[in-house]
């Protein structure tokens, strides 16, 4: 009647022997699984990046390789130019789950810096930034940092502000605007297409901030979510906190904007 059966005699050794296994079996369990939501992670951030406004439209032309591991984000391959290079990479910064970016694209055929060719390029940019203008619409030519421009207007607002936005362009001596003006056609009502990440949002308004010559030297910080970008800094004062707003406004996908900016106010030294 005492007799101990088998299993009886085995299950305090079976219950001795299966606490280390359970546990490394949980372990292992437990790093599968972390290595599959940082896998996913990762591939989340790249078909982000590929699918975004920015490497969608002004990255179109170029050749940009996007690899991510464990959100440390290596850009490779070449751009036509540098504002491409950092549009690029503040694009994907702006990603969730982006920790770093390691930034290794090429510019290839980049001209000298302040020339006319670079100067081109920098107007292009910029007017491309800009909902309020046509970038295609207008033809720019340099010469000596003068600029010319030719094409078509919708509006003589339109015009104005293509020079405006011309004329802050850093390098810029002097604009010559010989647009022609012509009927504008009724504006179409916004699309599902022209709905923009807030990532591409966000590198847009760096760009953009850093490419005219009224707001380059400003130091903002820029954040968007669901397209309303809230900026904050320092501003010398309310006009320059001022043409921040506007700019910003003005930009692709931009709904609304929220200035934080802090107007400094110097006092007369006595």
């Amino acid at each position: 009647m005492k007799i101990h059966t088998t299993s009886q005699v085995r299950h305090p050794i079976q219950k001795h022997i299966s606490a280390p296994c359970l546990t490394l079996a949980l372990t292992a369990i437990l790093l599968s699984q972390t290595s599959l939501k940082a896998t996913e992670t990762d591939d989340r951030i790249v078909e982000s990046a590929n699918s975004s406004y920015v490497f969608k439209t002004y990255l179109a032309k170029d050749t940009v390789k996007t690899d991510s591991v464990d959100g440390v984000v290596t850009l490779t391959g070449s751009v036509h130019e540098e504002s491409h290079r950092m549009l690029a990479q503040d694009t994907v910064a702006g990603l969730p789950g982006v920790k770093s970016v390691n930034n290794q694209i090429q510019t290839k055929e980049s001209p000298p810096e302040n020339s006319d060719t670079w100067l081109y390029m920098k107007v292009k940019s910029t007017l491309a930034y800009h909902r309020s203008v046509s970038a295609f619409n207008t033809q720019v030519e340099i010469k000596e940092g003068v600029a010319t421009l030719k094409g078509e207007a919708s509006s003589q607002a339109q015009k104005d502000l293509v020079t405006e936005f011309c004329q802050d362009v850093i390098g810029i001596k002097s604009v010559s605007n010989e647009m022609t003006v012509t009927n504008p056609s009724q504006p179409s009502a916004p699309t599902l297409a022209e709905m923009i990440d807030d990532a591409s949002i966000t590198a847009q308004v760096r760009m953009a901030l850093l490419s005219h010559r009224s707001t380059s030297n400003l130091r903002t910080s820029v954040t968007t979510a669901e397209g309303v970008v809230t900026v904050s800094g320092k501003a010398e004062n309310i006009a320059e906190k001022s043409l921040v707003t506007k700019l910003v406004t003005d930009i692709h996908g931009v709904k609304s904007v929220i200035n934080n900016m802090t107007v400094i106010t110097t006092a007369a030294a006595n």
